[in-house]
């Protein structure tokens, strides 16, 4: 018998509609990767490995159970959907679970036209050039001390959904990507910044000496920092901690925290939450996205969608159990793994740019905070309250000044969505982006 990942899923879920399942789905995902770390030109890791998980999800009326294994063997398959099957038997009912119903399902679908996979395979040689590339590059800049360390990684994972109403799909991604972290100073001066990317194919990787050198720069920017005063002051997020604000909206927008009453968005869709101008779109389709799919885990096609769109909060984030509870159909945000049932979820999720640069966005800034870095989290997801360490610089008559650390910044979500202001230097280097953003009004615990 063929072991692909199709066959495999589509074999178990077949015995157990045999077996008595009233529906059943599984879910295969197999994955590759290579991953050298290096420290003062020394190697300290070399990693292969490789895993292969397939869990089975059955379902009798609405009662469910979820086994899984990471033996492909079938002859094995009986006895994992017999106990599937019992568990089933005991668990209690689940009024919304269930297959997904009344929306577009992808059929059989083998796909890669997302240009998801980059058929360059590195050897360890080559990870151990690219990381030894960066932590040079890093140790070359100025006022860099030591280096905490370089890594470079490569990886391929396979995604499989088979379901009793008709799925099958399957499809696979590649990643590559290089790390860096520099110190700068010496003693209880010393400080450490980082740089990394990664990418879907190699081509679109940066090139491992400038990340190490804007690693080594970051670092030692960061040199002789000073606390900035308590008070209340406008700070402008540098885009790599900006899309913090995308996780914490995300959160509150999940279609299982709606239905539990626990965000603090739960009243407010249909409600402008951000300024208007301010979309936040998910899209899964993205071409070679760090975080795209064709479908997503009960096999609803993937499809672009505008979460918030001129400021206006207009949907949330659904897969079926959560869609029916709420009265809704699932909108494709299912995220699943071989062991645990769908939840909702996010793709590659960012916001749309704005019209200003960073410089414009905080031109009129008498004195202000430019954050680089953000450490702790106490945000309270049922009231929005909002507090995390931070480091960065300070901004004075418009322009970036000297270095700041061991400062808290803190407010409620809810306010600070809706002072948000946007620049216009979106990119997309991670799985959330965001471009430059400024909030004012925001409270300072520092000297």
């Amino acid at each position: 018998m063929s072991t692909s990942p199709l066959d495999l899923a589509s074999d178990l879920v077949d015995r157990a509609r045999k077996k008595g399942a009233d529906a059943a789905d599984a879910v295969y995902v197999g994955s590759t990767s290579l991953g050298v770390g290096v420290r003062n030109g020394i190697t300290e890791e070399l990693e292969r490995s490789e895993t292969t998980d397939l869990g089975l999800r059955v379902f009798r009326g609405k009662r469910s159970a979820i086994v899984s294994t990471s033996t492909l063997d079938s002859s094995g398959f009986d006895a994992l959907v017999d106990q599937a099957l019992a568990m089933a038997q005991v668990l209690p009912e689940d009024a919304h679970a269930g297959l997904p119903e009344g929306v577009p399902l992808i059929g059989r679908v083998e796909t890669n036209d997302l240009d998801l996979v980059d058929a360059t395979e590195p050897d360890a040689a080559a990870l151990l050039e690219r990381a030894r590339t960066s932590e040079d590059a890093a140790r070359a800049i100025e006022g860099v001390t030591n280096s905490a360390g370089a890594s470079a990684t490569w990886g391929r994972s396979t995604v499989a959904l088979v379901t009793s109403s008709g799925v099958a799909g399957c499809y696979s991604r590649t990643s590559h990507s290089v790390s860096m972290s520099a110190l700068a100073g010496q003693g209880t001066g010393m400080q450490r910044d980082y740089d990394y990317h990664s990418t879907v194919w190699l081509s679109d990787l940066d090139d491992p000496g400038v990340i190490g050198a804007s690693a080594g720069r970051r670092a030692v920017g960061r040199l002789n920092p000073v606390r900035p005063r308590t008070g209340t002051l406008p700070i402008v997020l540098a885009s790599r901690v900006a899309s913090s604000l995308l996780g914490h909206l995300s959160s509150a927008i999940n279609g299982a925290a709606i239905s539990r009453g626990t965000s603090f968005l739960k009243t407010r869709m249909g409600e402008k939450i951000f300024s208007s101008g301010i979309t936040v779109t998910d899209d899964p389709r993205r071409t070679r996205g760090l975080r795209s799919r064709p479908f997503d885990g009960e096999g609803v096609p993937g499809q672009k969608l505008d979460l918030v769109k001129d400021g206006v909060l207009q949907s949330w984030l659904l897969d079926s159990r959560s869609g029916r509870q709420l009265g809704l159909q699932t909108n494709g945000r299912a995220t699943r793994g071989p062991s645990s049932p769908p939840a909702p979820g996010v793709t590659n999720l960012f916001f749309e740019a704005g019209a200003v640069s960073p410089a414009e966005l905080m031109s009129d800034i008498t004195e202000g905070l430019y954050i680089t870095e953000m450490m702790g989290s106490a945000i309270n997801g049922l009231t929005g309250d909002y507090s995390r360490g931070a480091s960065g610089f300070m901004i004075r008559n418009g322009q970036i000044a000297e270095a700041v650390a061991e400062f808290t910044v803190a407010g409620n979500l809810s306010d600070m969505f809706g002072r948000l202001q946007i620049a216009n230097d979106l990119s997309f280097r991670f799985g959330m982006n965001a471009p430059t953003v400024r909030i004012d009004a925001m409270s300072i615990a520092g000297d």
